[in-house]
């Protein structure tokens, strides 16, 4: 049989699996029907939920202005799935073609798309994890928890980590009057999302609105009491606190484990694909039938000197996923690369924060509009004398122009005077990110190197 006549059959009679029933799981099976795929489409996914949307939970769920339940994601179209839900994927045989769900079935396909995402890093000590009161938020039911625990009036919540999910929550616990106290290893809030710098601004600003911020420490022990709830927290510098609620917000862990025996190249740092969304396996060589898209990807990308990028953003999930829905259904000669320029948002204690770019690669930051101390700015981020990122405070509406910098390798430090250019502004300073070597749970980019096969990675925290 031909190429053009597989693919002619294929769209007509294949079986795709899609694991992962999230917002990438979701916007992929749309793009295959739309694309014109009329096999058999299967739904997998660990949740007994239909796909919702995340970004709500740490904001307008836990404010109460939004009920969690009705954070569903929209259907652009009908996809006429089967779906598995509540059913996680447990193995995958990849010369079967075959994927072990974990009620004990197994489910077999042409082409497989992994969107599994990523989950939240628990707490290390499996003890104090389980007291009451202590909580992680990644899913619709963290959120519904949380939200009951803030609702009850706590005297005290503590969040662990200052990374956006860490602060976004502090921020609603501060909008509900609720005392937090945010504990941070790091030196300021944001500071591997951001850097030091603008790091400095974000711990101003959380103190502004009442936060005990406590940076520079670890947490050591959780203290429970005889009924087995959370009480108080220990700290490195050897001081304590009192809450009855603490958060632990130590960011993400991609969920690859299942993945473990396959011969994929998965790891802890994600599953390494081409610009297509297809997978490689662990001797380096890509696969044709397995594709990749939103938070478990990491992919090269030429912007960034074509190092291999994971990305824990809302708007990559959805055009990773489009880009492999249609190079799934695809020929070689029509399939396109996924070359989406990372962006992201969050917003706390009153002011909205914007990047473009990848900030952690930035060797320097320089403000090309407004103040630092005013919290309302534009910082440009340089590597190897190009411009490299951005982010704002209150000021979205530069971002468009920083993006057309950044895709034109535009030099650094900027040449051009900007408009409400201060005298801070005059000069490029170190943007001040930790060292890449040491754990963060602060970046939504992780860079992690040239080889699609290293799966390496070493995070092991004492405490915090």
């Amino acid at each position: 049989m031909s190429v053009d006549g597989y693919l002619e059959t294929f769209r007509r009679e294949g079986r795709i699996v899609v694991v992962g029933a999230s917002l990438a799981g979701l916007r992929a099976a749309e793009a295959l029907r739309a694309e014109g795929f009329q096999g058999t489409l299967t739904m997998v996914g660990d949740e007994p939920h239909d796909p919702y949307d995340r970004p709500p939970l740490s904001k307008q769920v836990l404010l109460g202005k939004v009920p969690a339940d009705h954070t569903l994601l929209a259907r652009r179209r009908p996809i006429d799935a089967q779906w598995r839900l509540g059913a996680a994927a447990t193995g995958l045989d990849l010369a079967a073609r075959r994927v072990q769900l974990a009620d004990g079935d197994a489910i077999d396909y042409d082409r497989l798309l992994i969107t599994t995402g990523v989950r939240a890093r628990p707490w290390p000590h499996e003890l104090e994890a389980d007291l009451d009161g202590v909580c992680v938020l990644r899913t619709r039911d963290d959120a519904v928890r949380l939200h009951h625990r803030l609702t009850a009036g706590p005297r005290r919540v503590l969040v662990i980590g200052a990374g956006f999910t860490g602060s976004e929550i502090a921020s609603a616990c501060r909008e509900r009057g609720l005392p937090v106290t945010v504990a941070e290893r790091g030196p300021a809030p944001l500071v591997g999302a951001l850097g030091g710098v603008v790091g400095e601004v974000a711990a101003e600003l959380q103190r502004a609105h009442g936060v005990d911020l406590r940076c520079g420490v670890q947490v050591t022990g959780l203290e429970g009491d005889s009924a087995g709830r959370v009480r108080k927290a220990h700290f490195s510098d050897g001081t304590a606190v009192e809450a009855d609620v603490v958060v632990i917000a130590l960011g993400a862990t991609r969920n690859t484990e299942w993945l473990a025996d396959s011969g994929l190249g998965a790891g802890p740092r994600g599953i390494a694909c081409d610009a297509g969304c297809r997978a490689f396996d662990v001797r380096g060589i890509v696969t044709d039938d397995v594709f990749v898209a939103g938070d478990v990807a990491r992919s090269p990308h030429p912007l960034f000197g074509y190092q291999f990028l994971s990305l824990e953003h809302w708007g990559n999930a959805v055009a990773q996923a489009e880009t492999a829905a249609h190079n799934m259904v695809s020929g070689s000669a029509d399939r396109r690369p996924h070359l989406w320029m990372p962006s992201f948002w969050s917003a706390q204690f009153g002011v909205n924060i914007k990047s473009v770019g990848v900030p952690p690669m930035g060797e320097q930051i320089m403000v090309t509009q407004g103040s630092l101390a005013e919290q309302r700015f534009t910082a440009a981020y340089g590597y190897q004398g190009r411009v490299i990122a951005a982010v704002t405070f209150d000021q979205a509406k530069w971002l468009d122009f920083y993006e057309r910098q950044i895709e034109q390798a535009a030099p650094f430090p900027p040449e051009f005077t900007t408009v409400d250019r201060r005298t801070e502004g005059l000069q490029p300073v170190p943007a001040g990110f930790p060292d890449p070597s040491l754990p963060s749970h602060g970046p939504t980019i992780t860079l992690s190197g040239h080889s699609p096969t290293d799966r390496r990675i070493s995070f092991t925290p004492r405490r915090a």
